[in-house]
């Protein structure tokens, strides 16, 4: 089966940036993508969690999307100057998807 060359963006970010997240994806013109809770982890600053934590406040988000190629740069310029200043981290890999028309 033949697959089509993609982008996957995957942002993780301070849950409170959700939406302001959310608006540069469709100011850049990306549609669709997928918001997930971030239960915990280890990074620069050592381990956490967000065991015990009333509310999202101080937890953290993913943003998983596929979109073509040439979205990419809209996308990582719109989400910039938000990740920028806050915590969290971008990561862009190459994928395959089955429909291109979908993306």
């Amino acid at each position: 089966m033949k697959t089509h060359h993609a982008k996957r963006v995957t942002i993780i970010i301070e849950a409170p940036m959700r939406r302001r997240l959310e608006e540069a994806f469709g100011k850049a013109g990306v549609t669709g993508y997928t918001i997930v809770p971030v239960l915990g982890g280890s990074g620069r600053s050592g381990r956490w969690s967000s065991e015990g934590q009333v509310g999202l406040s101080g937890g953290m988000v993913q943003f998983v999307s596929v979109i073509r190629p040439d979205r990419l740069d809209a996308l990582l310029d719109a989400a910039f100057d938000l990740v920028e200043n806050h915590i969290g981290v971008v990561t862009v890999s190459d994928c395959g998807v089955l429909r291109a028309e979908r993306f």
